[in-house]
């Protein structure tokens, strides 16, 4: 029984999807005027995360993931640079791919570009107008929010803060300026442009969404997320312009994931604390350390970005892919210290997994059931079989998407191997300046020995 806090009824709700043979998922994607910050990547990575359970719990996923190639920031930046904006974001939406990739994001099943698929926004901006929750002034296209009943509805506005009558034509704006929005803005000199039964002009920001989300997912889907900050203004527009145009419900839940902050502050330009994933790299991390990190932390909960807590979680994902490689160790490496009457069986964890993951998505509770069993596979070796376990890691790593399988394990030579049980014979008659000596040989060799409870490790230095 799958469970998602629901932004629309601020409840947790059983899930249940709108058809029976898929369930629709819109994802909202990157504007691709500048390389993602963390913080979006932050989103990305819940969104997979959010698809992965899905399918880990037996459905099949549409997920819809928009590519923004024109807005506002897109226009200006592209000027500045002196290209058209095709040329100007290309780069971009290229190293937006490659940041999925590193990330081990998942590919989802479409990514629509907004320039592609103006005339299903014209359509929409027509519908609007014919049922009078549209109106044209000076030659652009703004949506009357006080024909539509229910705005605020999502991001709890009070009707009373409502600027009716007043318009924006921005295509970001804060939560001040509550004003009619701009579904289509008359051309201006040097701006791309599109013909339209209203007039030359492009598309405002949020009618990209609707139009591609119901072209792809139909007018009424089972799920929109994305990010807190886009609650209000984006997520509250595209429900009132796509349930003004259908008269039917637009998203039936929205599922949103809270801000990363760096180092207890909103990244900004002033502080010049904005951080990409190449700012990672270029310290050395591995980029699955950065998802391990937000693995840790709810979606739900801000979560405080710091080198510290990327190490941290680096050295931790570096003890989990050693634990999956030691599984591979031939078990007369090791040696059975003791015997115990301990038992746990392995379906008991993944019951445990799976009532976190279905639980809104609680992955940090269901990484640390994966800690438990490494944890119990160290204290009572004998208890547990390898490749049960390491099957049982694959499965949780179908949510977790930290490339388990991509492990391969340490070929460990035949010579070190017999020096190992060596030193152990040694330790055993308590000859230990011969057995250290071993162990110096050993690391000559470019191994390292650790002693553990359930027998001695190998791995590389």
């Amino acid at each position: 029984m799958l469970k998602l806090h629901n932004i629309l009824t601020r409840k947790k709700e059983i899930f249940k999807p709108f058809r029976k043979d898929w369930v629709g998922l819109y994802t909202c994607g990157p504007t691709v005027y500048n390389y993602a910050h963390i913080g979006n990547l932050r989103t990305y990575i819940f969104e997979d995360i959010l698809r992965r359970t899905l399918e880990y719990a037996g459905y099949k996923v549409r997920q819809v993931m928009n590519i923004t190639d024109v807005d506002d920031k897109i226009i200006r930046e592209a000027s500045v640079s002196e290209k058209n904006i095709s040329e100007f974001v290309k780069p971009y939406e290229a190293a937006f791919f490659k940041d999925l990739a590193k990330l081990n994001i998942e590919k989802v099943w479409k990514y629509p570009k907004a320039t592609a698929h103006i005339r299903e926004m014209i359509k929409i901006i027509d519908l609007l107008l014919k049922r009078g929750f549209a109106y044209e002034m000076d030659g652009s296209v703004y949506f009357n929010i006080s024909k539509f009943k229910k705005y605020g509805r999502l991001s709890r506005l009070k009707t009373r803060e409502l600027k009716t009558g007043t318009r924006i034509n921005l295509d970001e704006y804060d939560k001040k300026d509550i004003r009619d929005f701009v579904l289509w803005k008359k051309v201006k000199a040097r701006e791309p442009f599109w013909k339209a039964p209203f007039g030359e002009g492009r598309p405002g920001w949020h009618i990209e969404c609707s139009a591609m989300s119901m072209k792809y997912l139909g007018e009424t889907f089972d799920i929109h997320a994305g990010g807190v900050d886009l609650i209000f203004p984006h997520h509250e527009n595209e429900i009132a312009q796509s349930e003004g145009a259908t008269g039917k419900q637009f998203a039936r839940f929205f599922a949103e994931g809270e801000h990363l902050l760096v180092n207890g502050k909103k990244m900004s330009k002033s502080l010049s604390n904005i951080l990409t994933l190449r700012d990672i790299e270029k310290r050395g991390f591995n980029p699955l350390a950065f998802r391990y990190l937000i693995l840790t932390v709810n979606y739900r909960s801000k979560l405080n970005f710091t080198w510290e807590s990327l190490v941290a979680a680096e050295n931790s994902l570096k003890k989990l892919y050693d634990f999956i490689r030691g599984l591979s160790v031939p078990y007369s490496v090791r040696y059975k210290l003791y015997l115990t009457e301990y038992g746990t069986k392995l379906n008991a964890y993944q019951s445990r997994f799976q009532k976190a993951a279905f639980g809104d998505l609680d992955i940090p509770r269901a990484l640390s059931v994966l800690w438990d069993i490494i944890y119990h596979y160290h204290k009572y070796p004998n208890q547990y079989d390898s490749k049960a376990v390491l099957a049982l890691l694959y499965d949780f790593d179908r949510v977790f998407g930290l490339g388990l399988k991509a492990v391969k394990p340490e070929k460990i030579p035949q010579k070190i191997i017999e020096l190992v049980k060596k030193r152990e014979d040694l330790r055993k008659e308590k000859k230990w300046m011969e057995a250290d000596k071993i162990r110096e040989e050993i690391e000559k060799k470019g191994w390292i020995v650790e002693d553990t409870v359930s027998g001695p490790k190998i791995k590389r230095i």
